[in-house]
């Protein structure tokens, strides 16, 4: 069987799995270095049809990565996991986030990287040099030619059901009549899909951080822009209440100006991010007695003023956009994980060390997800594109460069997918007679799945769901001890009596970077 554009591969060993056939033991070998994994981390490769329609075409090789489970005598099969994304490295989820000792105990956690990642057939696209016509006016097809040139009839393959037929083809690899599912964010509808096409091959499942598959992909970014801005505005609560360590100020109002400061100073315009509402703290002293007419008055017109202010610096001042900021741009990446708040609270204040510059192999695995990324949500998008919001768009997206609002907008609009057509309709998740019921853990604030849209999710699947407190994005691995004892109760049993638990504790220290950020890039 030929094989398409193989690469990154070199230690490890290689079996060949054509859907629907029997295959031999895979064989397990270390992992490539730019997954960052220790050595318990094994790693085999497989390779799957480029085409599941043609299990005799075309090949590309998969990554799969296993941390066997350490009482052998109590072994109770393999947990299959995915990070989300799309695009999330699944090399190392299981040993990157903490999971609970009873499931390190009984289950072989074991993870497959998903079709065009590094360490596999890696999606590869020509640069953008930023002088191409189409970047305005048809931006999916110049990223879908960029790709097909440098990786031909790989991109076209890149959808959640395909990757969802290459598990199949691993789960035989494997050599087990049933696996169990753990998938975070986008890892739900991969693992949704996955017991929708293969019901009887799925024994528990766990949905971490669902989402409504009926925004994919077009809506599903504009309704993360409210919770964005909300969460940062606890961010910034969260670090008026330790004022006594970052010194920033007692009130989020006073923090933010604090760090909008520091954005200014870095980008060389002001954020157009709203301010927190005023509280009585930020009312100056000589108009206390005119306080609720002080508060209400700046907080009517906070939003206005600084979109005002963001935009006039922007015209006045060529070459600066808020994006060119690297505290703005983290402050939203690190607005969905408390624990890595302090970081933010390090930078606004000043006291942060130097990210360290990451690896070129890290650097590239970054872009090729990227790229797949912008690959998959186009090519099985289901939400027409609303002309109205391409104003916006192109303001948000290619004038003030908002990172908070442009994504939304940019994809709403159809500016993102111009001129890239769907290749495929997504499978319509739904539970088709799974052996036990599955699990869903939702956080109540959660901005990147929010908490109505899980709720769809919920009911096609016939969930049985757990509501946690804060708005933690994904919740394996936080030290949550009650849902720690209730996930792990769930893969034992197949069943949780539990339907609520507090938001986990900050684990990650106050005054230090926790371990393996580097250049803006966090591991939780």
């Amino acid at each position: 069987m030929a094989a398409v554009a193989v690469a990154g591969l070199a230690d490890t060993a290689r079996v060949v799995a054509p859907a629907g056939a029997a295959v031999p033991g895979l064989e397990w070998t270390s992992c490539p270095a730019v997954h960052g994994v220790p050595a318990s981390v094994r790693c085999a490769a497989v390779e799957v049809p480029l085409d599941h329609a043609k299990p005799n075409g075309p090949t590309i090789e998969l990554l799969v990565s296993r941390v066997p489970a350490r009482d052998r005598a109590q072994r109770r099969g393999v947990l299959m996991g995915n990070p989300g994304g799309p695009g999330g490295d699944g090399i190392a989820m299981f040993s990157q986030l903490r999971v609970p000792d009873e499931v390190r105990d009984q289950w072989d956690l074991v993870a497959v990287q998903p079709r065009g990642l590094v360490s596999g057939t890696p999606l590869k696209c020509d640069p953008i040099t930023g002088s191409e016509p189409e970047t305005f006016t048809a931006a999916g097809k110049l990223n879908r030619d960029r790709c097909e040139r440098q990786t031909p009839g790989v991109g076209s393959t890149l959808t959640t059901e395909n990757t969802a037929r290459d598990i199949e083809v691993v789960r035989r690899a494997l050599g087990e009549s049933a696996i169990s599912l753990y998938g975070i964010s986008y890892g739900t509808l991969l693992f949704a899909t996955y017991a929708t096409l293969f019901p009887q091959r799925v024994d528990r499942m766990v949905l971490d951080s669902g989402f409504d598959p009926g925004v994919v992909w077009n809506a599903l970014l504009d309704t993360q822009t409210p919770g964005y801005k909300a969460r940062v505005h606890a961010m910034m609560a969260w670090i008026a209440r330790n004022d006594r360590i970052y010194h920033l100020g007692a009130t989020p109002l006073a923090v933010y100006r604090k760090w909008s400061n520091r954005v200014s100073a870095e980008a060389g315009v002001p954020p157009s991010l709203v301010a927190p509402p005023a509280r009585v703290g930020d009312v100056p002293p000589g108009l206390r007695a005119v306080a609720d007419q002080y508060i209400a008055g700046t907080d009517l017109t906070a939003d206005a003023r600084a979109r005002f202010e963001n935009f006039v610096a922007t015209l006045l001042t060529p070459g600066s956009v808020q994006a060119n900021s690297g505290l703005l741009i983290l402050t939203r990446a690190f607005a969905p994980d408390r624990n890595l708040w302090p970081v933010i609270a390090m930078m606004t204040a000043g006291t942060a060390r130097k990210f360290a510059e990451p690896p070129p192999a890290v650097l590239e695995a970054a872009t090729v997800s990227q790229d797949m990324q912008g690959i998959v949500l186009c090519n099985e998008n289901q939400v027409p594109a609303d002309p109205s919001m391409s104003l916006p768009a192109f303001i948000t997206g290619y004038v003030t460069a908002d990172p908070f609002e442009a994504p939304g907008f940019v994809y709403r609009s159809g500016m993102a997918c111009a001129g890239a057509a769907p290749v495929t309709r997504p499978i319509q998740i739904r539970n088709r007679g799974l052996a036990v019921r599955p699990l869903q853990i939702q956080s109540i604030g959660d901005p990147q799945t929010p908490y109505r849209g899980s709720l769809v999710m919920r009911r096609q699947m016939d969930s049985h769901l757990i509501t946690v407190g804060g708005g933690d994005h994904g919740q394996l691995g936080r030290a949550n001890r009650p849902l720690d004892a209730a996930i792990a109760e769930y893969l034992r049993t197949g069943r949780t009596a539990v339907t609520r638990v507090p938001e986990a504790p900050i684990t990650a220290p106050l005054t230090t970077f926790p371990p393996g950020l580097s250049a803006g890039v966090a591991v939780r």
